[in-house]
């Protein structure tokens, strides 16, 4: 019995067009909230709605992802990624789209909660396909482009929101259509995959107990997510401290970030031609610290926006690597499992950050917060730079990521 997956003579996985779809497809993870967090107001103000209960548009989706990606994981595990790729993106543009003919606050929370269902496979597909089809510095050259096409999205999409909600707050969530010319598409581009019968089911309590190395990078993509979404979330507050109050002018900050995520994620292969996942990571939290004491000790707009480029800095770096220590971490007839568990931690992470960091902003500043986080992180850079003794049997082989 082989452990690999065998790729069978359809589309040859290097194709222009599999790697153009899997690039396209990663995008529409952040078009899920960016697209219609411009109209949210807007919504909030059509069903007489208070601020929490309206976030819950923007958020619902994501709970839903974190429940029901190990469901995902154990489908593509058993059917390759090709098919829940192309059912997850049906869903998505079908549940994603009911918005525009949404009439009620309930019509419109069961589609996000369908919709949240098509995302979790959409997630775990794409992030399999491009960690299987894809090796080497190939695959390292793929990781970037993907991190660079998630910032993109993350700075496009919002302005396409804004420029449809000026029409009515319906018409950006027609923007999910997208998925249903892209499920004909992943079905017409991306080769057919064979999985062996796994020797083991998929069981994420029993992946997490086997592999250390993998409850690593979850922990560190939690981190990421929340880091990332106290800037979201908190950096409008403190630009609000300094007298920026423009939505348009707010928008741009967080666009620092994934602008600066999105170039390093072009030069990503070069970085890791060169350095070592630990080190990779090290830089990571080195320049996430760097970042939040920015963000804690800035009295201006500019060194605010310095901040959040910063962080996207070392943004742009620990995703790619993360993604690639998550699915190595595993066999590849357990990857799909593995990957579910990425998309179960990151978006809980996102769910759970404003009910986490929320309450402490009202004993403690924006700012001190930011601080905080800086502190730890540069503790935890620091103690990773110690030696650590191993007590690895003597003749065994390391298996230390490189």
């Amino acid at each position: 019995m082989t452990d690999v997956l065998t790729i069978r003579r359809t589309p040859p996985p290097d194709s222009p067009g599999a790697l153009t779809v899997l690039l396209f497809a990663t995008t529409l993870s952040v078009l899920a909230g960016a697209v219609i967090s411009p109209v949210l107001p807007t919504v909030r103000d059509e069903f007489g709605l208070d601020a929490t209960t309206a976030g819950l548009v923007l958020t619902a989706h994501s709970l839903v992802i974190a429940l029901a990606s190990p469901v995902a994981g154990r489908l593509i595990d058993r059917h390759g990624f090709r098919v829940p790729l192309a059912a997850g993106l049906l869903v998505y543009g079908v549940a994603g789209s009911a918005g525009m003919v949404a009439d009620s606050y309930a019509a419109l929370m069961a589609s996000r909660i369908v919709f949240g269902l098509g995302a979790a496979a959409l997630f775990s597909a794409t992030t399999v396909a491009m960690t299987t089809l894809y090796t080497g510095t190939r695959r390292d050259r793929v990781m970037g482009w993907r991190s660079s096409a998630t910032s993109l999205g993350g700075i496009v999409w919002p302005l396409v929101g804004g420029a449809l909600g000026t029409l009515t707050w319906h018409a950006p969530f027609a923007v999910h259509l997208v998925g249903l010319p892209l499920g004909l598409a992943t079905l017409l581009c991306l080769p057919r995959t064979a999985t062996p019968p796994a020797r083991t089911r998929s069981r994420a309590l029993t992946l997490l107990r086997a592999h250390p190395r993998l409850v690593a990078a979850l922990g560190l993509q939690a981190a990421l997510s929340v880091l990332l979404y106290c800037i979201v979330i908190y950096l409008p507050f403190r630009l609000d401290e300094t007298g920026v109050t423009s939505p348009a002018l707010i928008s741009l900050f967080p666009a620092a970030a994934n602008l600066a995520a999105s170039l390093i994620g072009f030069g990503y292969a070069r970085l890791r031609a060169r350095l070592s996942y630990p080190t990779l990571l090290r830089a990571s939290v080195a320049l996430w610290a760097g970042g939040f004491l920015l963000l804690g000790t800035a009295a201006h707009p500019v060194p605010l926006a310095l901040g959040a480029a910063v962080f996207g800095i070392g943004q742009g770096i620990a995703f790619p690597a993360l993604t690639v220590l998550v699915a190595d971490a595993v066999s590849p007839e357990h990857r799909g499992m593995a990957t579910s568990l990425s998309g179960t931690t990151i978006f809980a992470a996102q769910f759970a950050t404003p009910l986490v960091i929320g309450p402490l902003t009202v004993v403690a500043g924006i700012d001190d917060i930011h601080l905080t986080l800086a502190t730890v992180l540069a503790v935890g850079t620091a103690l990773s730079l110690l030696p650590h003794r191993t007590t690895a049997r003597r003749g065994a082989p390391s298996r230390r990521p490189r």
